[in-house]
C-alpha cells in the first residue's frame, strides 16, 4: 500500500509558534525522512510552516534532493500585489503541487470574507493550482468559493477542526465540513485525528466522526495524514489507526484514502 502523508513541516530555524509542535528550532528533511521511514510513510507533502522565513527554499530543496518522496504545497503573501505574478509560473519550481494557506495571524482572519483573497481564485483556476485551507473559523465560505470557482481543487486542513480543541469541542462545527461535501471541488485533509481527543490509541471516540467525514466525502476526496511534529502518539499508530482500527474500510477504500487519491487531486505521479 502506498502510504503519502498530506501535511507535514521542517524547517531550520526558530521555534513553532504553535506550542502543540515540538519545540525545537530545527526539523530538518533527513529527519523528516528518518521517522517516515519507520513508520512505514513512503511519500509526504510538505507544508512551510510561516515561523522560519527560509521555510519555502527549505521545502524546495528538500523536494528537489527527494522527488520521489516529498512535494510541496507552498505558500505567498496574499495581501502582496506583487504576489499575483507568481501563479503562472507557480507549479514549475521542483517539487511544487500547489498552494496552502493557514492564517495564523490575526490580520489574516477576515481574508477570506473581506476580499483579500478574491484575486487568487480565477487565477488559480486558469492555472490549475490546488489550494488547501486552515479553514476551522469559516468553513461556510469554502463553499462560496467552490461553488463560485468550480474549476479549483480545494482542501479543508485537519477536517476543519479548530486548533487546540479536543473531545466534543473540536467536533462541534463538523455540520458545517460534512455541509462542503456537496461540492465536488472540495476536499478534506483527515489530518491531525489523534490532536482532537483526551483518549488514548486507538482513539474509539472519534472513530464515528471520521466515519462521518468519510460517509460524506468517501474515499476518492478524504486524504490520511499527520502533522507529525505535534501528534501525541508515533507515525506507525497514525498509520495503524486508519489502516486497521477503522474496520469498515475496505482495502480498496484504504488504498485510495492513504495515498492514491492525493496524489490523484495534487496531480502527484506516484509509482509504489
Amino acid at each position: 500500500m502506498l502510504v503519502v502523508d498530506a501535511q507535514v513541516h521542517i524547517w531550520g530555524q526558530g521555534l513553532p509558534t504553535n506550542r502543540a509542535h515540538r519545540q525545537i528550532t530545527r526539523f530538518s528533511c533527513d529527519d523528516l525522512l528518518k521517522e517516515m521511514d519507520e513508520g512505514g510513510v513512503q511519500a509526504a507533502v510538505i507544508h512551510p510552516p510561516g515561523w522560519d522565513p527560509n521555510a519555502n527554499q527549505v521545502a524546495l530543496d528538500a523536494a528537489k534532493q527527494h522527488p520521489n518522496r516529498l512535494a510541496i504545497l507552498g505558500n505567498f503573501p496574499l495581501d502582496n500585489p506583487e504576489s499575483r505574478k507568481l501563479v503562472a509560473r507557480w507549479k514549475r519550481q521542483p517539487g511544487m503541487l500547489g498552494l496552502r494557506f493557514s492564517f495564523q495571524q490575526p490580520h489574516q482572519q477576515t481574508w477570506m470574507t473581506d476580499g483579500t483573497m478574491d484575486w487568487l481564485w480565477p487565477a488559480v483556476e486558469k492555472a490549475g493550482i490546488p489550494v488547501a485551507l486552515a479553514a476551522a473559523n469559516f468553513l461556510p465560505a469554502v463553499g462560496v468559493v467552490a461553488e463560485r470557482h468550480p474549476g479549483v481543487r480545494l482542501i479543508v486542513d485537519h477536517m476543519g477542526r479548530p486548533s487546540g480543541a479536543k473531545d466534543a469541542a473540536a467536533w462541534a462545527t463538523l455540520p458545517q465540513l460534512l455541509a462542503l461535501a456537496k461540492h465536488p471541488n472540495v476536499a478534506v485533509k483527515a489530518t491531525g485525528a489523534p490532536s482532537y481527543t483526551s483518549a488514548r490509541y486507538p482513539y474509539r471516540d472519534i472513530h464515528g466522526y471520521l466515519q462521518r467525514i468519510y460517509d460524506a466525502f468517501g474515499p476518492e476526496r478524504m486524504f490520511w495524514g499527520t502533522d507529525i511534529t505535534r501528534m501525541p502518539c508515533s507515525w506507525r499508530q497514525c498509520v495503524s489507526l486508519f489502516t486497521q482500527e477503522l474496520t469498515w474500510l475496505t482495502e480498496g477504500e484504504k488504498e485510495l484514502i492513504m495515498g492514491r487519491a492525493l496524489c490523484q487531486w495534487l496531480g502527484w505521479d506516484l509509482a509504489e
